[in-house]
């Protein structure tokens, strides 16, 4: 009895040790000792330490080393355009399958009606005259093949690059704005459509605006709403526990919602992880190999060819003996197979669920399309990139802002206007004041001068770094050369294509205001925080109990 009441007191007695500590670490600065979320000025506000759920249509592929190029076996134009080199590629997210016609349609039909913009529906159309050929009867596809139901779950082609890369910022801007109204953080998707009918673009709704501030009924872009350029609050928006910030909202909207919230921040975690962009050519060839299921304690078992398991393109099951795991091209004059058995049921492309999906879930990472990736081509890259992250094409932009320190917009469309990046760090406080309130005296902060002479030493920067180590020569383009900065990779076979280019660590480029039948898209996405998805897959240290406020 003695025994068991000694235990209980000493269960007591560490649960009173521990619940300060926990305290301390979620309501107040563990440097500070100065509490959160408190309705004064200086403290700061914080959300719960969340990891986002990623945007719809992605899946989440978990980070990891392995050999870039290692599962290209021959090398049948001996152009050594992809040496093996072990990399590490950082966690991330992907779509599940290639941008289907009805994925573009929908961005086609939001240009015209949010965004209002003909020039920007004319130039986002894909080209549909890709599937025309001299001494081939395709024009059925001419108008068919990107507008008809029976094609609405088949990959779109005809789009360049740069199309691509447009389309993930629109992706980016829909996905943020469907979640802050889903969440009430903006007006809800009623109150915008009472708006948006009632009065056109002013969104001036009276019973709307008085439940809060009106609904923006502008296109939406995430710069401009981090910057502080939307006034629309909704019911569910962030509490705004400054008294000052409370204040001046109320003078700058109208009553209820708008005096009691806030429009949110990064640090609120209510936004996508990242943004949508185009994988890295180093993310796509380690998403298709999918060496997941082939690994067990940090041990890669065995390589792949392809992104299924074998060394062939046949199935070598029993049920499906024979059965083709990819859509492509098997021979001359030979698309689909013999009639009434046919070997991979396509003729053309396939819908971007037709086959079965890899170890990642990811369904065509060989064969249908090809899929650009935002690389930009050079046959050395593989020796030149970094081994974390391996990327080619980085051209830094910023946004440009006027002189009250919002963002300037392209049009009626709310795309923010860019300009190239002046430095490769954070500029001193001179150059960037016409942003923010203009301070002549010095801060606790201000850097120490340099001195004179090292002042006039001035350190080039180049925005541009797609041609870095390897910069293009216009001199020898079009006679000996194909290659500029305008050349970027696509990769994984497509279904006019041989089995050899199904092979991930193969490689192509094409302009990147070129189009085909034979190239699509899928979209990408950077993870952030903790790297493993589940963390209980690997064994953990015990910890100890912290040391701190402890005599």
């Amino acid at each position: 009895m003695k025994k068991n009441l000694l235990i209980l007191c000493a269960i007591i007695l560490g649960i009173t040790l521990v619940l300060p500590s926990c305290k301390n670490r979620t309501g107040a600065s563990p440097k500070t000792g100065a509490a959160y979320n408190q309705r004064r000025p200086g403290s700061l506000q914080i959300s719960k330490k969340t990891k986002p759920a990623p945007g719809p249509g992605l899946v989440h592929i978990e980070g990891g080393t392995f050999v870039m190029g290692g599962s290209n076996i021959d090398d049948i134009g001996y152009d050594f355009a992809a040496p093996k080199r072990r990399v590490t590629v950082a966690t991330f997210y992907m779509d599940e399958t290639e941008v289907s016609n009805v994925d573009w349609l929908e961005y086609l039909n939001w240009t015209v009606q949010v965004g209002k913009d003909l020039r920007w529906y004319y130039e986002a159309m894909p080209d549909t005259l890709v599937w025309r050929s001299p001494l081939g009867f395709n024009e059925p596809y001419v108008n068919n093949y990107f507008r008809h139901p029976a094609y609405r779950d088949y990959p779109v082609v005809g789009v360049t690059w740069e199309q691509a890369v447009a389309y993930c910022q629109w992706r980016t801007n829909v996905v943020n704005e469907n979640a802050l109204r889903t969440k009430g953080v903006m007006n809800d998707w009623k109150s915008y459509s009472a708006a948006t009918a009632g009065n056109g673009k002013s969104g001036k709704s009276s019973k709307t605006a008085s439940k809060g501030t009106a609904p923006n009924t502008q296109p939406f872009d995430l710069d401009l709403y981090l910057q502080g350029q939307y006034n629309d609050i909704g019911k569910g928006a962030p509490k705004n526990l400054n008294a000052q910030q409370t204040a001046a909202a109320g003078k700058r909207g109208t009553s209820g919602t708008a005096s009691n919230g806030r429009t949110a921040k990064i640090e609120d975690g209510l936004f996508t992880p990242g943004r949508y962009r185009l994988p890295t050519e180093a993310e796509w060839e380690y998403a298709a190999l999918a060496l997941l299921g082939n690994m067990s304690e940090n041990n890669i078992n065995n390589n792949k060819i392809y992104p299924w398991y074998g060394l062939g393109v046949r199935s070598p099951d029993r049920k499906t003996r024979g059965q083709i795991y990819a859509n492509f091209k098997l021979g001359a004059g030979d698309n689909m197979g013999v009639a009434g058995y046919l070997n991979d049921a396509a003729d053309i492309t396939a819908p971007v669920k037709k086959y079965l999906p890899n170890d990642f879930g990811l369904y065509n990472m060989a064969g249908n399309v090809n899929e650009w990736v935002y690389d930009t081509y050079r046959q050395l890259s593989f020796d030149q990139t970094e081994d974390f992250a391996p990327f080619r094409g980085n051209n830094f932009k910023n946004n440009v802002y006027d002189s009250q320190g919002k963002i300037q917009t392209m049009g009626v469309t709310n795309i923010p206007m860019t300009e190239a990046a002046r430095s490769g760090k954070k500029e001193d406080y001179l150059s960037q004041s016409a942003r923010f309130q203009s301070q002549s005296t010095q801060s606790p902060s201000t850097p120490e001068p340099k001195d004179t002479l090292m002042a006039l030493q001035k350190v080039t920067f180049k925005a541009d770094q797609r041609g870095a180590l390897d910069p293009q020569n216009l001199d020898l383009y079009g006679r000996i050369t194909m290659v500029s900065d305008r050349s970027k990779v696509f990769k994984g076979g497509s279904w006019n294509d041989r089995a050899y280019w199904l092979n991930p660590g193969t490689r192509r480029f094409l302009d990147q205001g070129e189009s085909t039948s034979e190239i699509g898209f899928r979209c990408a996405m950077s993870s952030v925080g903790d790297p493993q998805i589940d963390p209980s897959d690997t064994p953990k240290f015990k910890k100890k109990r912290s040391k701190v406020g402890r005599p």
